[in-house]
């Protein structure tokens, strides 16, 4: 279980929050608090794995009490949830070491899918023993992804399913001939699946020219 500290000056909003977590498999909410100074008396004692963090609390800027966590060495992961929309707070809660940011007003769902997010990173960060570029670009993909990274792969038939999970443990843009070694299909094949994930929405077409002046297609996620 994803032991789970609830940072928010309104008790009430807090409440709602833990609520909503407490829906969500994995993840247990060990406390609610409204203040930084209550927040780290909160982590020192329950010794949370991850804290839902608004940004406007009474007594410190929660992400003044991230970078002070972070500069401690305190061991906790943060999804920073605030009704703060200026690209500064964003960029800075970024920089400050937070793994994702919800802007409020949010649906059940878009916090039940961020949540899953960070449960499926989590997952594979604690399962790798060893990390290749591959499982770099893996984990760093599933961490800032809106979405769970295989969810689209799930409500696909299974070769096109094949197809984007190619494009998407791709360490770059990947063409069709690539995805049909690897896959063991005929380019043709794979060049189908990938121009219907195109149409989808699911991936993005790359343009690059080779010596011959012709373009050459390759794939990447949006």
């Amino acid at each position: 279980m994803i032991k789970t500290l609830v940072v928010d000056d309104d008790f009430r909003v807090a409440g709602i929050h833990a609520a909503r977590l407490a829906k969500v498999k994995g993840f247990e909410c060990v406390g609610e608090v409204y203040s930084a100074a209550a927040a780290r008396e909160a982590i020192a004692e329950l010794k949370p794995d991850l804290m839902l963090l608004d940004v406007h609390l009474p007594d410190e800027d929660g992400l003044s009490l991230l970078r002070s966590l972070q500069a401690a060495g305190t061991e906790v992961d943060c999804i920073i949830i605030t009704a703060a929309r200026d690209l500064a707070t964003v960029k800075s809660a970024m920089s400050s070491g937070a793994v994702y940011y919800l802007v409020k007003p949010f649906s059940f769902d878009q916090l039940r899918t961020q949540l899953e997010v960070y449960l499926r990173w989590r997952q594979e960060l604690e399962s790798a023993s060893t990390a290749n570029q591959a499982t770099v670009d893996r984990l760093y993909n599933t961490r800032v992804a809106g979405v769970p990274a295989a969810a689209p792969a799930q409500r696909l038939q299974p070769t096109m399913a094949k197809v984007f999970d190619a494009v998407r443990t791709a360490s770059g843009p990947i063409g069709a001939a690539e995805i049909a070694d690897q896959l063991g299909v005929s380019r043709p094949t794979a060049q189908r699946y990938l121009g219907a994930l195109e149409r989808k929405g699911l991936v993005l077409l790359d343009l690059t020219y080779g010596s011959s002046g012709r373009p050459l297609n390759s794939y990447t996620l949006p």
